[in-house]
């Protein structure tokens, strides 16, 4: 799915909340998501009563057996509506992989076409008691039969055969990965609500963490949680009346369906085509280059995923990444670098999806970043999911 094409830089984001990010909330999920919403709201000087719109992804990203219940384990936008009270015109959830990315496109294309005047998109994660990932299942069948005995089941193995074909064929390391995760880790750490908050990771502690499938460590994925943000979206005219800067939805693109060799398969060069041709939509579909974007934020909730994506949207040559991440390409301390984690992303806040990345990209490019904030930031990208199975977005300071 893609924003309209008339509605570029005319749709923006006014306000926000975000909870704390913890282990196990104290509260049910429900409950921080109508707590945080109402904060979002409030800080874009509304009341709910003025919110016509309400828009989310409620997948329950685990492959184990937990049961999806709403207000508990996940929050629709129907869910969510009910409770805010009001009299919402436009209410929908986005089906899919790339959550974020696919529910900002519903929250644009809403404002755009006059469905709603204001919504609040939301995203809450639940993070279950018990094992994350426990699975009862006893047989496999289908295609499956021939995989799940030898191992290969679950997210684990998914990324680690990718990430060991990149490994293998441009001479990286998990030496140079390290840096990718102590980068992500040092910038989580110095942000309030995140889990990882005053807990930086050094490259020693990396190394010495067990491998899970070889070569992923247990610091290579995102850490399961409970969360809740959420953004207030209008008109980039109403806009102007509200209290904080807008920053502006300039353009997103959405992968199409991968390929599919076999169950969970995901060769690198399908991964790499994918995400070059959803590139090559973002660029047009957005009007500006890679040369433009001065805070890209890469998705990572698995840490391979920043190779790959600062390689497909042209931020650096194919085979590349891991030499220009360890170069400190990507060091958000250092001038002229990249600052691709500089909201800490997936790896040091916790597994909210692309959240941080967006975040990230609204507080610097409204300048409330605080004690973070950057000193140019005019463009930035927010990438969700793998590269050829997610999406992202482009955010300006300016319509365009």
């Amino acid at each position: 799915m893609s924003a309209r094409p008339g509605s570029k830089g005319q749709v923006a984001i006014v306000g926000y909340a975000h909870s704390d990010v913890t282990r196990h909330a104290g509260r049910p999920l429900g409950a921080l998501a109508v707590d945080t919403a109402r904060a979002a709201i409030a800080d874009a000087g509304l009341t709910a009563g003025q919110v016509d719109g309400f828009v989310t992804s409620a997948l329950f990203p685990t492959a184990g057996a937990h049961a999806a219940e709403d207000g508990v384990s996940l929050v629709s936008a129907d869910w969510l509506a009910q409770r805010l009270g009001g009299s919402p015109r436009y209410v929908a959830g986005f089906q899919g992989i790339g959550q974020i990315p696919g529910s900002v496109a519903l929250a644009v294309n809403a404002v755009a076409s006059g469905a709603a005047d204001y919504v609040v998109m939301h995203r809450a994660l639940h993070n279950p008691k018990g094992s994350y990932h426990a699975n009862p299942m006893r047989t496999a069948g289908g295609a499956q039969q021939w995989t799940v005995p030898q191992g290969f089941f679950g997210p684990l193995s998914m990324i680690a055969l990718p990430y060991n074909e990149y490994l293998q064929r441009y001479g990286a390391s998990r030496e140079t990965t390290a840096a990718v995760v102590a980068e992500a880790r040092k910038n989580g750490a110095r942000i309030p609500w995140s889990y990882w908050h005053d807990r930086p990771l050094t490259t020693e502690e990396y190394l010495a963490a067990p491998l899970l499938s070889d070569p992923i460590c247990r610091y290579d994925c995102d850490i399961p949680v409970d969360g809740v943000a959420a953004f207030v979206f209008t008109s980039a005219e109403r806009a102007r009346d509200l209290p904080h800067r807008p920053v502006y939805v300039a353009g997103q693109a959405s992968s199409a369906p991968p390929r599919r060799r076999l169950p969970l398969h995901w060769p690198l060069d399908d991964i790499m085509a994918g995400g070059t041709a959803l590139a090559k939509r973002l660029w047009e579909q957005s009007g500006v280059s890679p040369a433009d974007v001065d805070l890209p934020q890469v998705y990572d909730g698995f840490s391979p995923f920043v190779y790959f994506w600062l390689e497909v949207l042209g931020l650096c040559p194919v085979g590349e990444a891991h030499r220009f991440v360890l170069d400190g390409g990507i060091d958000s301390d250092r001038p002229g670098a990249l600052p691709a984690l500089s909201g800490g992303g997936a790896l040091g806040n916790g597994r909210m999806h692309g959240i941080p990345q967006m975040l990230e990209c609204y507080l610097q490019l409204a300048g409330r970043a605080g004690e973070r904030q950057r000193e140019r930031a005019t463009v930035g990208v927010a990438c969700a999911s793998s590269p050829h199975f997610g999406g992202a977005v482009v955010y300006s300071t300016a319509p365009r």
